[in-house]
C-alpha cells in the first residue's frame, strides 16, 4: 500500500478491515498513529504488521538467506526494503540480526532500539537486544531487558538460557547454575541449554559434571559442533576413536557453517591427541578458513591504529599530562596476545589475598568506542587523537567511570582486581591517561607457540585476527611494536612476563611481579592451582593444576606448515624474547 496519498487513520482502518493481511497497510497505520502521538495504538499496529510480514515474499527470502548463513544475500534485500519503508520493524530486526552475526553489535543495538521505539511490545526484538547487550559485556543492562520480558509474561528456554548466561557473566554462578538446572528439569531435551549449563560447570571447576553435560547435548544433537568443540576445549578430555568417527559422520552430513567449523576445530584437537598431525592440521586449517569467511578483519586497519597511537603518545604528550586521571591503585591489567599465559598469571596473582581475579572485562573498549565518536563501524574513528582534547577533569572522570562500571565484577574486599582482556594492549596509552596508578603486565610467549595456539583455538567472539596464519603473525608483530614504543616513551610503565621463564622459575617470576605491584610475597601464589575461584577462559583446566609445561613445544609438530606465520612475524620472531 502506497503512502504517497497520505491516507487518514480512518481510511487506513477501513482498508485493513477488508485487507487484514496487508503488512504495508498496518505499517502505514502505525506511522500515522506515531505522527498523531498515539504510541500505544502505533505499537499495536506495528505488531500486526510484524505478524502479517511472516507471509511477505521479500522478507521470507531474506529470512531464508539468514537461516542458510548467506548474509551477503540477505543484506541488500533488507537494506532495499528499509530504503522504501524505513519503519518496517520486522526488516529492522532482521537487519539487526545480520549485523549481530557479523559482530557489529553496536550497529545491531541501534537498530533494535529503533525497532522497540516504534513497537515497544516487539518481544523478539527485546530478546535480541538483551542478547546483543550481553555479547557486548553489558550483562547488567541485558538483565534489565530480560526482566522486562519476564514481566510481560515471556517464559521460554531461550530466555532462561540467556538470563543464566548473563548472571554468569557478572559472577553470579550459583544463581546461574540454579537457573540452568530449573530450566533442564522443565525442558530436559534442550541441547543448547545442556551446553550452556556445561559452560558454567566448567567455569566453576566441576569438570566431570561439565563433560557429562556436554555429552548429553551431543546425544540430543549429534551434529552440534559447538558442544563437540567445547568438549575438546576442556583440553584434558581425550577423545576415543568412536568420538572421532562420530565427528567425521557429522561432517559428512548437512550442517550449518557454525556447526561445521566447530567440528573441524574439535576434530583437529582429536587428531592432535591421537598423534596424527597432518590430519590435525588439515582440520584446523579448514575450520579457520571457514571461520575467516564469516568475520571481518582488516590488517590495514590495525596498522593504522598502531601508527596513530605511536604518533600521539610521545614523551612530551605524556609528560604534559603527568598526574592526570583517577589516582586509584585498584586495577591490574594483564594484556598481550591470547594464549600467552595470561590466565596462569591471573590465577597466580588472584591467589594473593590483596588481589581479586575477575574476567576479560569489556569496559576499556567500551570507553574507546565512546571516545572515538563513531556511531557506526563504517564511520571514521577519532581515537586516539580525541584523547588530546581531554581535560584533566575529563580524564579523571573516565577513570572513575571505569572503576564504577567494573564494580559489579568485584565480589571480595581485596584492594586490587585484575582485568585480563588481552586486546587492551592497543589502549595502554588510554589506561595511562585515565588510571595512571594502574599496573600493567604484558604476558608474552614465544611467537610460534603463541600464534599456533591461537590458530588451534576457536574464540566465541572477538580475536578476528586468529583465523589465518598470516593475519596472526601480522597481529603479533604490531602488538610487540606498540609495546616496544611504550617501553621507550614511558620506561617502567609495563612489566613484561615471559611464559617460558614462568615455567622454568615460577617463584622468581612471581616475586618480580609482586614487587612491580608493590605487594609482599605470599606463598599461596605458588599454590595457585588450589584456588577454587571461577576461571572464564579456555585455559581454565590447565590453571587448576601445577605448572603446565606441555605447551612449550607443541607447535613443533606443525612446523612444516608454519612458513606463512614465520614470514608474517618477521623481526618479532627473529628478536624473541624482546627485553624490556
Amino acid at each position: 500500500m502506497s503512502q504517497s496519498a497520505a491516507p487518514t487513520i480512518s481510511q487506513l482502518q477501513a482498508f485493513l478491515a477488508a485487507n487484514p493481511q496487508s503488512a504495508d497497510g498496518w505499517r502505514v497505520l502505525g506511522d500515522a498513529f506515531t505522527a498523531a502521538g498515539k504510541v500505544a495504538d502505533a505499537d499495536a499496529a506495528y505488531a500486526r504488521a510484524i505478524k502479517a510480514a511472516t507471509r511477505d515474499p521479500e522478507l521470507l527470502q531474506a529470512a531464508d538467506a539468514l537461516v542458510r548463513g548467506e548474509l551477503a544475500v540477505a543484506e541488500p534485500i533488507l537494506r532495499g526494503r528499509l530504503k522504501r519503508a524505513p519503519t518496517d520493524v520486522a526488516a529492522i530486526r532482521m537487519l539487526a540480526e545480520l549485523a549481530s552475526r557479523l559482530g557489529r553489535f553496536g550497529d545491531a543495538e541501534k537498530l533494535l532500539r529503533r525497532a522497540l521505539e516504534l513497537a515497544p511490545s516487539f518481544r523478539v526484538a527485546r530478546h535480541n537486544l538483551a542478547l546483543v547487550l550481553h555479547r557486548q559485556g553489558r550483562s547488567v543492562e541485558a538483565l534489565d531487558e530480560i526482566a522486562a520480558l519476564e514481566a510481560d509474561g515471556e517464559d521460554t528456554a531461550a530466555l532462561a538460557n540467556l538470563k543464566a548466561a548473563a548472571l554468569g557473566r557478572i559472577g553470579d554462578y550459583g544463581d546461574a547454575l540454579a537457573l540452568y538446572e530449573e530450566a533442564l528439569d522443565r525442558r530436559p531435551a534442550q541441547p543448547k541449554t545442556w551446553m550452556s549449563y556445561a559452560h558454567a560447570l566448567k567455569t566453576v571447576g566441576r569438570q566431570a559434571d561439565a563433560v557429562a553435560a556436554y555429552r548429553r547435548a551431543i546425544e540430543l544433537q549429534p551434529g552440534m559442533g559447538e558442544a563437540w568443540w567445547s568438549l575438546a576445549n576442556l583440553k584434558r578430555v581425550a577423545f576415543a576413536p568412536e568420538d572421532r568417527a562420530a565427528m567425521r559422520r557429522a561432517l559428512a552430513g548437512e550442517l550449518s557453517q557454525e556447526d561445521r567449523f566447530h567440528l573441524e576445530f574439535a576434530l583437529g584437537k582429536a587428531e592432535e591427541d591421537a598423534g596424527d598431525f597432518p590430519a590435525s592440521f588439515a582440520h584446523y586449517a579448514r575450520g579457520n578458513a571457514l571461520r575467516r569467511t564469516m568475520i571481518r578483519h582488516d590488517p590495514a586497519e590495525l596498522d593504522d591504529q598502531v601508527a596513530r597511537a605511536r604518533a600521539l603518545f610521545t614523551p612530551s604528550f605524556l609528560a604534559q599530562r603527568q598526574g592526570w586521571g583517577c589516582q586509584a591503585t585498584d586495577p591490574i591489567f594483564i594484556l598481550g596476545m591470547p594464549r600467552a599465559g595470561s590466565t596462569l598469571l591471573e590465577q597466580v596473582l588472584a591467589s594473593h589475598p590483596a588481589v581479586e581475579g575477575t574476567m576479560e572485562l569489556p569496559d576499556i573498549p567500551q570507553l574507546v568506542t565512546r571516545v572515538s565518536g563513531r556511531k557506526l563501524r563504517s564511520e571514521p574513528s577519532a581515537y586516539p587523537e580525541a584523547l588530546a582534547a581531554l581535560t584533566a577533569e575529563h580524564a579523571r572522570a573516565l577513570g572513575e567511570e571505569y572503576l564504577e562500571n567494573t564494580r559489579v565484577q568485584r565480589k571480595t574486599d581485596a584492594p586490587h582486581f585484575i582485568d585480563k582482556l588481552p586486546n587492551n594492549w592497543l589502549h595502554v596509552g588510554l589506561i595511562r591517561l585515565i588510571l595512571p596508578n594502574a599496573r600493567i603486565i604484558d604476558a608474552r610467549r614465544h611467537p610460534l607457540a603463541c600464534c599456533f595456539s591461537n590458530f588451534k583455538q576457536h574464540f566465541a567472539r572477538g580475536q578476528t585476527f586468529s583465523y589465518s596464519l598470516e593475519d596472526m603473525g601480522h597481529y603479533y608483530r604490531r602488538y610487540t611494536e606498540l609495546l616496544a614504543h611504550f617501553d621507550e616513551v614511558q620506561p617502567g610503565l609495563v612489566h613484561r612476563v615471559f611464559y617460558e621463564r614462568v615455567v622454568e622459575d615460577l617463584e622468581g617470576e612471581v616475586r618480580r611481579m609482586l614487587a612491580f605491584l608493590g605487594l609482599p610475597f605470599d606463598p599461596a601464589c605458588l599454590r595457585y592451582y588450589e584456588s577454587e575461584r571461577a576461571v572464564r577462559t579456555a585455559s581454565s583446566e590447565q590453571v587448576r593444576e601445577p605448572i603446565f609445561r606441555q605447551g612449550l613445544d607443541q607447535w613443533r609438530h606443525y612446523e612444516p606448515w608454519l612458513d606463512p606465520l614465520k614470514q608474517a612475524l618477521g623481526p618479532a620472531l627473529a628478536d624473541y624474547p624482546h627485553q624490556s
